[in-house]
């Protein structure tokens, strides 16, 4: 901060030095125009209200700006003055220098305001002047109020007196990165005068436009006192490029030259955009009436206007505008936004001031002690004075906040204004129609920027819109926004010069020179382009071998080619470096081996199922067999007998139902549903079984060696590649194949001959490649080879243009017409039709039925055989509560009588239970049948041996 401090001191010494030598004046002629109450010495008492407070204005007065700016000013003295309100008892005295344009006169002016001790400085309009006038303010402590110095880089921390009471244009060339993004260009030329208002602006647009993934093209550059013939030469430069989108940020003052000369050289025309920031209008509002000839320079111009609200304020204000003192023009001539901004600017200082005089701020002012008189100097230095107070009243109108002219007056932490915001203009007929707004909130939009605060923020792209634009040459159509270079070069068109697959691309005799599948979809596309495209194919490679791919796409991006056309995979080291167009033909890597008929096998009746849907589908016979047997087993008598026949008799009948020729009849309501559920189960998986076992057996089935690219990944033999392909960098860099094993080889013939050699007479095991090429090569061989394993990679075919140009786009677009109306198929057919192969080899183990296929039947058998199971056992178990064998019962009772009630029941023994479950239905119902009439007539005999008992 220590350097920054002597840096900004010694500059200001420097220019104090310059200017006085200029600017001498006798010691006693001195004019001290200071303030009625306030000393200048540094023991001058703050708590005393001064009378006068001297306003300093610093600004070019016969300027555009300058012939707006200086009755605004006076009549906001006047306003202030007149209001009882503010500064009671204190009158502000306006100070005005002009700068008359100039850098030096600036500087010499700013000094002899300076000392006037002025609280406030207002002013300059020029972004250059602010510059320098910025560090003697910063020395002396007094806050400077900038109504037209828009350059961005003022807003630094370098110039912490400089305030910006308008907007930066900072905001503006963000508004102007919108409009170009809005209509999709990428490409814009900047005009602009070269000065700190012109540069640091057309800065803050290149950063605007990259985030928007656009760029400026070109600087144009040219000096403020250019003449016209200057200017001339700079748009005849410009016109020869590319792009046709021109922004224009020039002074207002001269800035017409550039229109005039454009008009001249027919850049006013179809096809021509052209965009002017604040200047244009500025100069348009100031004019006292619209001009026929000045307005036919500009039509369909675009241009930016600070925005200022329609308010009672700003309309009573411009009402006065003629009757102003001042005003050269009994006319609102002369009136533009700046007006506005400077009379705001008077009230802010007042406002400011006010709030520092009610807190006790101290207005006084003292010699700086950094600048002394050399030993015989005449420059005088001690008449320039420190202001006391100008960081209380710098934090202070840091803190202003009201509503003045041009809308709201309050700073954000960086020393904008709130709410920067601008009118978007086209120029048409005899003046400029509005056509929407821009602001820092919400961007574009058709709706007032005060209407759009109180909502939340919509930046998304489907809200950015504007009203319909009348165009350079009366259209209202969009203007593509580029051409082609207008230098007598047509594009350079790059084509690989093949030695096999010729079908894509390669050699012709014809005026094209070259022809092909690649060739014509080119062509078709272009056809249907609103524009013509002069071109010349250039023919890569020495015809003797494939080309590098990869070095032609290099030799694009290094502006050797302006487009690279033919069989060109879009991978991603290529994107990196050029533009592609939309893919015309899908593409891939796939793996091609030689492939032998397989030959018959004993056990093909198992591959129909899996291992797992075998083991599965036996075990379910054995448990619905064995579940059927426990249903029907109390009351079928051909589920009953010895164990053995029983045991037999369950795998009889489990695998019998395979082909429903079970003998055995089902009696028992839950053994028929277990039945008919399982019989439905066994119906589909014979009929799945049977008809993959007929294709098995009755399919040609085809095997190699070879699988797919994990098993070549995993092997070590050679791999056959097309040369220049970029197969070569993803086998090696993405699959860590080593390099030793790949083969590089030029034509389908070389491919034939490596697959009959073979790995172990010098040929390879597989080729890899892209898959129209292996389309190709297959039908070339009657069918011979196959694909084995899945494409590994997914991509497409595309042209290959420098970055970011346009036409790759507009190319993109014409191909997915062709793909939509058929043309792109048609093309393919004439180039590349050929006998149709079956692409990969049969599969065996992926066409087996696996138990995901069946699992769902199995859960249904499953579950209903446990629900039966369940209701099964739980009839069983209240059966058993009410059945006693009669035998145990007696014979406890013959043995041991008088113990019976004392002993507790046995609880009955496994053997027991499973006496009854293999007992007969029938015998259990006798049994309980039998057991109830006993016990009926026991509770008679006990009834009437009570009753003889009983006494008469």
């Amino acid at each position: 901060m220590e350097e920054v401090l002597l840096i900004s001191r010694f500059m200001t010494r420097t220019l104090i030095l310059l200017s006085l030598c200029f600017m001498w004046v006798p010691p006693g002629v001195v004019c001290r125009t200071g303030n009625a109450s306030a000393s200048s010495s540094s023991s001058s008492s703050s708590s005393l209200r001064p009378k006068v407070i001297n306003i300093g204005s610093l600004f070019t007065l016969n300027s555009v700006i300058g012939r707006a700016a200086r009755p605004a000013l006076q009549a906001a003295i006047d306003d202030v003055n007149a209001d009882p309100t503010i500064l009671n008892g204190v009158e502000l005295k306006l100070v005005l220098h002009d700068t008359n344009c100039s850098g030096f006169v600036g500087t010499v002016e700013a000094l002899q305001l300076m000392e006037s001790e002025v609280a406030v400085a207002i002013g300059p309009q020029s972004s250059g002047i602010a510059h320098v006038i910025s560090h003697v303010v910063n020395e002396l402590h007094v806050p400077l109020l900038s109504f037209g110095a828009t350059d961005p880089t003022l807003s630094s921390l370098q110039y912490p007196y400089f305030l910006r009471t308008t907007h930066s244009d900072y905001f503006q060339m963000y508004a102007v990165a919108d409009l170009v993004d809005l209509f999709g260009w990428r490409e814009v030329i900047a005009i602009f005068v070269d000065d700190d208002y012109g540069r640091s602006g057309i800065s803050v647009l290149g950063d605007a436009l990259a985030k928007k993934r656009a760029k400026i093209s070109y600087k144009a550059a040219f000096s403020p006192g250019d003449p016209k013939s200057k200017i001339n030469d700079l748009l005849v430069e410009v016109n020869l490029m590319e792009s046709r989108v021109y922004v224009v940020h020039v002074n207002p003052d001269t800035g017409l030259n550039i229109f005039a000369v454009a008009n001249a050289l027919n850049m006013m025309s179809g096809n021509y955009v052209w965009i002017a920031t604040d200047w244009l209008p500025t100069y348009l509002d100031s004019m006292e009436a619209a001009n026929p000839d000045t307005m036919n320079l500009l039509q369909g111009v675009v241009a930016l206007r600070r925005y200022t609200p329609d308010t009672n304020l700003k309309k009573s204000f411009m009402s006065r505008w003629k009757n102003l003192k001042y005003n050269g023009s009994a006319s609102p001539a002369g009136f533009n936004s700046f007006a506005l901004y400077a009379y705001d600017s008077v009230w802010l200082a007042a406002h400011a001031l006010e709030v520092f005089l009610n807190e006790g701020g101290n207005f006084s002012f003292s010699k700086d002690p950094t600048l002394h008189v050399a030993n015989g100097s005449m420059l005088h230095l001690e008449s320039l004075h420190v202001f006391n107070g100008g960081q209380q009243l710098l934090s202070t109108l840091l803190r202003m906040n009201f509503t003045g002219l041009s809308g709201q007056i309050q700073f954000n932490p960086d020393k904008h204004l709130v709410h920067p915001a601008y009118d978007v203009l086209n120029v048409g007929g005899t003046g400029m129609r509005r056509i929407g707004y821009w602001s820092n909130y919400s961007h574009l939009s058709i709706v007032p920027p005060e209407s759009l605060y109180t909502k939340p923020p919509n930046l998304s792209t489907g809200s950015q819109h504007l009203y319909s634009v009348i165009w350079p040459g009366e259209t209202t159509a969009k203007p593509r926004g580029w051409v082609f270079p207008n230098n007598g070069q047509p594009l350079r068109i790059a084509v690989p010069n093949r030695v096999g697959y010729k079908e894509f691309a390669s050699k012709d005799k014809g005026p094209q020179g070259v022809r092909g599948y690649c060739i014509d979809v080119f062509e078709a596309a272009i056809s249907l382009l609103p524009y013509a495209v002069p071109r010349t194919y250039m023919l890569y490679g020495d015809g003797k071998r494939n080309p590098n791919y990869n070095e032609l796409v290099s030799q694009v991006a290094q502006n050797k080619y302006d487009a690279a056309v033919g069989d060109i995979s879009i991978v991603t080291n290529r994107t990196k470096i050029v533009d592609f167009t939309q893919p015309y033909m899908e593409s891939g890597l796939v793996v091609v081996a030689p492939v032998k008929e397989a030959k018959s096998n004993p056990w093909a009746f198992l591959k129909p199922f899996t291992k797992e849907m075998w083991f599965v589908t036996a075990a379910f016979f054995l448990f619905v067999g064995a579940v059927v047997w426990i249903l029907e087993h109390r009351i079928n008598h051909e589920f009953r007998g010895p164990p053995s026949q029983q045991l037999i008799t369950i795998f009889w009948f489990s695998f019998s139902t395979m082909f429903f020729s079970h003998r055995e009849n089902t009696l028992s309501t839950l053994g028929r549903l277990v039945l008919i559920i399982w019989l439905f189960v066994v119906l589909i998986i014979n009929s799945s079984y049977t008809a993959s076992l007929t294709s098995i057996l009755t399919v040609q089935q085809l095997t190699s060696g070879i699988q797919g690219i994990d098993s070549l990944i995993s092997s070590t033999v050679p791999i056959g590649i097309q040369d220049g392909s970029f197969a070569f960098n993803y086998l090696i860099d993405e699959l860590n194949i080593a390099e030793s094993r790949i083969v590089k080889l030029k034509n389908p013939e070389a491919y034939l001959k490596a697959l009959e050699l073979g790995p172990k007479r010098g040929g390879v095991a597989a080729i890899v490649d892209e898959l129209p090429y292996i389309e190709l090569f297959l039908a070339s061989t009657n069918c011979l080879y196959r694909t084995v394993g899945q494409e590994f990679t997914k991509s497409g075919w595309g042209f290959a243009f420098q970055r970011d140009s346009p036409l790759a786009v507009d190319l993109s677009t014409a191909i997915l017409q062709l793909s939509e109306n058929g043309d792109l198929e048609k093309i393919h057919n004439k180039w590349l039709t050929h006998r149709e192969c079956t692409m990969q080899i049969n599969q065996v183990d992926e066409n087996k039925l696996s138990l995901s296929s069946f699992w769902g039947l199995f859960l249904i058998c499953g579950i209903a055989c446990v629900l039966a199971l369940t209701l099964f056992c739980c009839r069983i178990i209240t059966q058993y509560r009410k059945f006693t064998p009669e035998g145990e019962e007696a014979e406890a009772e013959e043995i041991e009588p008088a113990r019976s009630s004392r002993r507790p029941p046995r609880s009955p023994s496994i053997k027991q239970i499973i006496d009854f479950v293999d007992r007969k239905e029938t015998e259990i119902k006798e049994l309980l049948k039998r057991k109830n009439s006993n016990e009926s007539k026991q509770q008679s005999i006990h009834g009437s041996d009570g009753q003889a008992s009983s006494p008469a």
